[in-house]
């Protein structure tokens, strides 16, 4: 077979490099491989190098596969990284000016009236193409909305369709699944077959055996920065272990007192409709969450999860016109957000997104206190004491002082997690909490959200596309269907 890529003892210029040797390994041509390891491991880092965004202070990365290209066109000005597209978890910044967004600014009409429509990114000469790639993607219904009022679903459908618009020669997919509900995951597993059959190269990066594409014909495990097996999936011996986990106890004691006395119900709508500008997702919700209940919220891409959340957790501004009582009050009647927001405890891929503050992962987790993004008010020696245990609770206190932008996307999702029970609060709103966990992150995770669980007067709701990700103990289910 012809090699595509080759890396040999290559030493990449990185900062604190997460490599402790050498790399060496081979991809050739009609290959897929998928780099399989636990958060932190070093697959992003091991991505940029093979996609040639680091120098080498040691060693060669090759590309055999421009010598033919460079053969066809006459050419040998273009550089391989250009024919090496990349889809990651904040690759929505290389497709519009998300730098100066914020998390609210994608629900307040006012403020993203200014943001690109889906059509507008794309030229004219593309847009033919773009209508037959939505058709395989089922993305024809988000053509004229607008960039930011996406889902992470929908954003991620889209990211792969304006990536191969651009005629890559490879595809690198960072988590290939993460933010799709079932049916999407299984048409883009079948959309990812098609592209094998016509010649393109594919590399994934996913943290759990469960999300490895079915057309994948090799694996290559890291853990700890090093290959610890590159070869043939069918003689790959299985997922690197991780140790087992007991049950968690923890001092809820040294917590904030986040008791009330607002009575019983802590969410009721009634009726509600969810619209971008004159666009209608959803109509007609009547739900009422009570003290002590566990809730799943389901639902495919673009039915308005998120935007059903971000009433409950006063980021959405269109909460004031709808017939909503939120902790005993109808919204609108003279509370604050932050006296809605202390109550809550909340993590999403969306605020995940927006999280771009250059500041320690503790200082993230103690942000939770103030419900900022960001931490802009001085915390107490008790609010650190509680920020670095359930960092310790999630065996994640060694990011404690490193800074957030620079740890791995999982690492960040555990951060984010921690940082929404840092209050203990009343009610605890989980959105897809698992993206990009690996399965021991996950039973960290679950472990803790059981025992905030067992305290009986606490209420959730969780998120998920993966309904064996939802915990035994959520009894109550809101599902929503998309009016598209």
């Amino acid at each position: 077979m012809k090699p595509f890529i080759i890396l040999e003892n290559a030493v990449p210029v990185i900062f604190s490099s997460p490599f402790p040797v050498p790399l060496n390994w081979q991809m050739n041509e009609g290959e897929v491989w998928t780099v399989l390891g636990p958060n932190g491991s070093g697959k992003s880092y091991f991505a940029r190098v093979i996609g040639g965004e680091y120098n080498l202070q040691q060693g060669t990365l090759s590309f055999p596969f421009m010598d033919e290209i460079s053969k066809l066109s006459g050419s040998t000005t273009r550089r391989p990284q250009s024919l090496i597209k990349t889809i990651a978890f904040n690759s929505v910044f290389s497709i519009a000016d998300f730098e100066g967004s914020y998390y609210q600014q994608r629900f307040n009409s006012s403020e993203n009236e200014m943001s690109p429509c889906v059509s507008d990114i794309f030229s004219d000469s593309d847009f033919q193409q773009f209508r037959q790639m939505s058709s395989l993607l089922e993305m024809k219904h988000i053509r004229d909305r607008r960039l930011m009022q996406l889902s992470s679903g929908e954003l991620r459908k889209l990211l792969i369709a304006k990536s191969l618009l651009e005629h890559p020669r490879m595809l690198i997919l960072d988590h290939p699944f993460m933010g799709l509900d079932e049916a999407s995951r299984h048409q883009l597993n079948d959309f990812l077959h098609d592209l094998v059959q016509k010649g393109l190269q594919l590399f994934f990066l996913v943290p759990s055996e469960s999300e490895i594409p079915s057309c994948t014909t090799h694996l290559l495990k890291m853990n700890e920065g090093r290959i610890e097996y590159s070869g043939a999936i069918n003689q790959s011996s299985g997922e690197v272990p991780s140790p087992s986990i007991g049950n968690m106890n923890v001092d809820w004691s040294s917590f904030p007192d986040s008791s009330s006395t607002f009575g019983d119900e802590m969410v009721r709508m009634e009726n509600v409709d969810i619209s971008y500008g004159s666009y209608l997702i959803n109509r007609d919700i009547n739900w009422t969450i009570r003290r002590g209940e566990k809730w799943a919220l389901l639902g495919p891409n673009g039915s308005g999860k998120s935007t059903l959340l971000s009433y409950i957790f006063a980021d959405h501004p269109q909460a004031y016109s709808k017939k909503l009582f939120l902790f005993g009050r109808k919204r609108g009647s003279g509370e604050s957000i932050w006296d809605i927001k202390r109550r809550i405890g909340y993590t999403s891929s969306e605020m995940h997104l927006y999280y771009k503050q250059n500041i320690s992962c503790l200082k993230v987790v103690a942000s939770g206190f103030f419900d900022t993004i960001g931490l802009y008010r001085q915390c107490n020696d008790s609010q650190i004491a509680v920020a670095r245990y359930v960092m310790q609770l999630l065996y994640i206190d060694y990011l404690a002082e490193q800074s957030f932008l620079r740890i791995s996307s999982g690492e960040q999702r555990m951060t984010l997690f921690a940082r929404s029970f840092v209050k203990n609060p009343e009610l605890l709103i989980l959105d897809e909490p698992f993206h990009g966990l690996d399965d021991h992150n996950k039973r960290l995770c679950l472990q803790l959200l059981a025992a905030y669980s067992a305290q009986p007067e606490k209420s959730l709701v969780f998120v998920t596309h993966h309904k064996d990700e939802i915990p035994t103990y959520v009894d109550k289910y809101l599902m929503l269907k998309s009016l598209s």
